[in-house]
C-alpha cells in the first residue's frame, strides 16, 4: 500500500452520491476507486469484488468505505489530542494507553499505522 493516501476522491464521490443525490455511475474509474479504497480502510478485496457486482453493494461499499475513514480520523484525532495532553503532564503511562487503545479497535491500516508510530516514538520516554 502506498504511503501518501489521498482520500479527496472518495470524499467527494460520497459526498455527490449521499449528500447531494447523484446517482453513482459504476463506470471503471469509479470501480477502480472503490476497490483501493476498500484495501485503503481494510475491507478485504474479495469483499469488495462481490460489493462491485451491484449496484446496491457499489453503495454499501462506498458507505462502509467512507464511514470507516470518517470514524477512524475521529477515534484517532481524539485519541492523539488526549495522548499530547497526558504527555504535557509526564503521564507517559497513560499516553500509551491512548493509542494501545486505538490499535484495539482501529481497522484502518494507515491510522492504525500511525497509532502505532505514536507508540514506537513513546518506547524510549519513561513515565
Amino acid at each position: 500500500m502506498d504511503n501518501e493516501i489521498d482520500w479527496s476522491p472518495i470524499r467527494t464521490l460520497a459526498r455527490r452520491i449521499f449528500s447531494q443525490g447523484e446517482p453513482l455511475a459504476l463506470t471503471e474509474e469509479t470501480k477502480a476507486l472503490l476497490r483501493r479504497t476498500a484495501s485503503e480502510v481494510g475491507l478485504s478485496e474479495a469483499d469488495a469484488q462481490t460489493a462491485l457486482a451491484s449496484e446496491e453493494g457499489a453503495l454499501s461499499l462506498l458507505r462502509d468505505s467512507s464511514q470507516r475513514i470518517h470514524e477512524g480520523a475521529r477515534r484517532l484525532t481524539s485519541a492523539l489530542h488526549r495522548m499530547y495532553e497526558r504527555q504535557h503532564v509526564g503521564d507517559f503511562e497513560g499516553a500509551r494507553k491512548e493509542m494501545q487503545e486505538v490499535l484495539a479497535v482501529e481497522v484502518v491500516p494507515h491510522y492504525r499505522a500511525i497509532a502505532a508510530g505514536q507508540l514506537e516514538d513513546m518506547a524510549g520516554k519513561t513515565s
